[in-house]
């Protein structure tokens, strides 16, 4: 691993607070789009995107693809997806003619499973994403500068302050959020005007897509995340949170709870 992924100290914010404010005032009305122009004009090659393929991930796929933005793509492949997921990657690459860089954990499955017991996912689900997400990300994103995200307010309540643009402390780069305005309607309308390929788990009441052990069906009135280690109290895999502690922490060797 790149020895910049385990140091404590973080990096100096290439804007600062008022920058920063600034940024945002200046994005607060443009489309995804033109947000995703300000980022490559901004950052150039040094900006990457890493997709889960949700339906919002497709749709910033689709956007890089007609914007013919020059935007290293990657996903974090945990070796856990649905077989769904495997297909839209293929399918994704084809219709937009982009490649999707698979980043894998250091560590397989079964060598996770000697080490930490099986399954994982169910008995200490948040190492369990550390080791095969947030890890991961943190080496993928050593040498970028900028990183895109596909979040948005509306999806849960650790979203709904996220900024356009800020510097995200915990890896160490600016992040860029171009769908963070949109609402899931505005996102359901971006697929069926420009035909985007989606997981079709959507259609099957996956409102919410990660890991198949961690990822079950949303029933009607439930939360659109409530599917997502249902028998936990986790709402997130910790790549777009703030706590440094559990990361840092499995970096220096302490694989405790």
């Amino acid at each position: 691993m790149n020895g910049n992924a385990a140091s404590n100290s973080p990096a100096q914010p290439r804007f600062d607070k008022k920058e920063l404010e600034a940024i945002n005032r200046e994005l607060q009305g443009a489309s995804p789009t033109e947000i995703l122009r300000w980022a490559s004009r901004s950052f150039g090659s040094k900006l990457t995107f890493a997709t889960g393929f949700g339906a919002e991930g497709c749709v910033l796929i689709d956007m890089i693809a007609r914007a013919d933005l020059d935007v290293d793509l990657f996903t974090l492949d945990t070796g856990l997806f649905f077989q769904e997921t495997y297909d839209l990657w293929a399918k994704l690459e084809h219709s937009t003619g982009l490649t999707i860089r698979g980043v894998r954990p250091s560590t397989t499955l079964e060598q996770q499973s000697l080490l930490h017991g099986e399954e994982l996912w169910k008995t200490k689900p948040d190492l369990c994403c550390t080791i095969r997400k947030v890890l991961p990300l943190k080496e993928a994103l050593t040498g970028f500068e900028a990183w895109a995200s596909a979040i948005r307010r509306d999806q849960t309540p650790d979203r709904n302050q996220t900024p356009i643009v800020s510097f995200d402390s915990k890896f160490s780069l600016v992040k860029v959020s171009p769908l963070i305005n949109w609402t899931f309607q505005d996102v359901l309308n971006y697929i069926e005007r420009h035909k985007v390929p989606i997981n079709p788990l959507h259609q099957q009441g996956y409102p919410s897509i990660g890991c198949a052990p961690c990822t079950s069906p949303v029933q009607a009135g439930e939360d659109p995340r409530a599917g997502r280690w249902r028998s936990h109290q986790k709402t997130e895999c910790g790549l777009h949170t703030n706590n440094r502690h559990t990361t840092l922490r499995i970096i220096q060797g302490d694989a405790g709870s």
